[in-house]
């Protein structure tokens, strides 16, 4: 869902954050950065606000966390509108969004009083095990999805007696600013959470360097995550890190090639592709190609793109002009595309929803992360070669097959290398279910039942029951 490439910084006062109306182009908003001694000093009060936390009983963490879960209801009208404006997310999409920030603190809440060790036989004596808190975890969110990619890591990591300082991207600081006052506002702890905006050169690196951070959790692109990884190593510092993608959508010819057509454009299009779950490379078998592609174009014809605002918009802008001029180096002007739909004109950082053909386009648009409204067509034999082009990939994120035959469901399922994959849909995550890559797309899990005991230590107790 969430491993965004960075767009270039824009010029501007050093010390803070022009936020831009991706669809108007006009300044929303000015946060200043964090400073590297503000750093520091939130770091040492969230040390003692988590210890403080932690020392709760299990059902007093549970309950204010459900208070917050309660004013981000509350207030989930007024975060939608934000995400709106400062990420071009349309409504329906915005507001879903802030109710799943809702619902998944809700869900973390259920799983503090869940959070066991265990009993473990030995011989003279008693072994039980403690699932201990880390202590302070900093939480690095991405543009494309602010909201609730930043959630995954806040509410487990909360629920399991930590703190969290959360990083926003520079492009998109202001729901997680609106968090943290309505967190404040619910009765957490000060200094339990803290939202820290600043440059990630400068204030993520400080935030992954401090020795007072016990984890990171990073969604961003696979070349930052990288470098993250290697600085967490230098400190043995755990890590979760989702990052990018490029995930096949397989239609097989036994499918429902009607309904695989007309779901096949939310699941590159939506947030503007920029997603890196995004099917962005469609797989289908050679003897319905043609008719695939006849029932495609419509569908993608068919979705709106403008006001974010307007109930009646699919798709927005992409983030940025820069990123924008990202894309379009995929898709050059003369490039031949099977699809294209259309675009507002005047302000904003539109790009068309395209559909290109493997054979007709230069080969990075079929192997590289665009991270837009672009998809790939490409044709394929039989079984063998479809999971063969599906794993021709570094990223290992998501799909989705579509078929009639369950046994070739299964068959594909397991043989696709990704960590989310979906069958004759294409949903990706759910609070409830793990979230995660194969390969390059990442390390760890985030979201499920066990996402609190990735912000764990396990603690082994061994008490004598020799009386010699």
């Amino acid at each position: 869902m969430s491993a965004a490439p960075s767009p270039p910084a824009e010029p501007g006062d050093p010390a803070s954050q022009q936020v831009v109306n991706p669809a108007t182009e006009e300044v929303i908003a000015t946060v200043p950065h964090t400073t590297p001694e503000e750093v520091d000093a939130a770091v040492r009060g969230a040390a003692a606000a988590q210890r403080r936390w932690a020392a709760l009983a299990p059902a007093e963490r549970a309950r204010q966390l459900r208070r917050f879960a309660s004013a981000v209801d509350g207030a989930r009208h007024d975060l939608a509108a934000i995400e709106v404006a400062e990420a071009g997310h349309p409504v329906a999409g915005a507001t879903w969004e802030a109710e799943n920030v809702r619902d998944l603190l809700d869900y973390a809440a259920g799983g503090v009083e869940r959070l066991t060790g265990r009993q473990i036989p030995v011989a003279g004596g008693v072994n039980i095990t403690f699932a201990e808190p880390l202590g302070v975890v900093t939480v690095i969110a991405p543009w494309n999805f602010p909201m609730p990619v930043a959630a995954w890591g806040v509410a487990p990591a909360l629920a399991a007696g930590n703190a969290v300082l959360l990083k926003p991207a520079e492009a998109t600081p202001l729901t997680a600013l609106r968090l943290e006052v309505l967190a404040q506002a619910s009765g957490l702890p000060e200094g339990l959470f803290q939202v820290l905006p600043g440059p990630g050169p400068v204030i993520g690196e400080a935030l992954v360097d401090h020795p007072g951070v016990a984890k990171v959790v990073f969604t961003g692109s696979t070349a930052v995550g990288k470098r993250i990884m290697a600085r967490c190593a230098a400190h043995v510092k755990r890590v979760t890190l989702e990052l990018g993608g490029k995930s096949p959508n397989i239609v097989f010819a036994d499918a429902d090639l009607e309904r695989a057509a007309a779901a096949a454009p939310a699941s590159f299009l939506d947030n503007a592709g920029q997603d890196c779950c995004a099917r962005s490379r469609i797989l289908i078998q050679r003897s319905v190609h043609d008719r695939f592609l006849s029932l495609l174009e419509p569908a993608v014809r068919a979705v709106t793109v403008g006001d974010p605002a307007d109930p009646a918009t699919a798709m927005g802008p992409l983030i940025s002009a820069a990123h924008r001029e990202r894309v379009r180096s995929y898709v050059p002007e003369d490039s031949p595309a099977a699809i294209r739909g259309a675009v507002p004109e005047g302000p904003g950082f539109w790009y068309p929803p395209t559909v290109l053909e493997a054979h007709a386009t230069d080969r990075r648009a079929a192997a590289e992360e665009i991270f837009g409204p672009v998809a790939v067509v490409t044709p394929f034999d039989d079984e063998e070669d479809a999971v063969r082009l599906a794993n021709a990939t570094d990223y290992g994120l998501a799909g989705s097959l579509w078929t009639r035959d369950a046994a070739r469901a299964l068959r594909v399922s397991r043989a696709v290398a990704a960590g989310n994959l979906s069958v004759n849909s294409h949903s990706s995550v759910r609070y409830s279910t793990p979230f995660g890559g194969f390969k390059q797309s990442g390390l760890g899990r985030e979201l499920g039942p066990d996402a609190l005991a990735a912000f764990t230590e396990t603690k082994n107790v061994f008490l004598s029951t020799d009386d010699g």
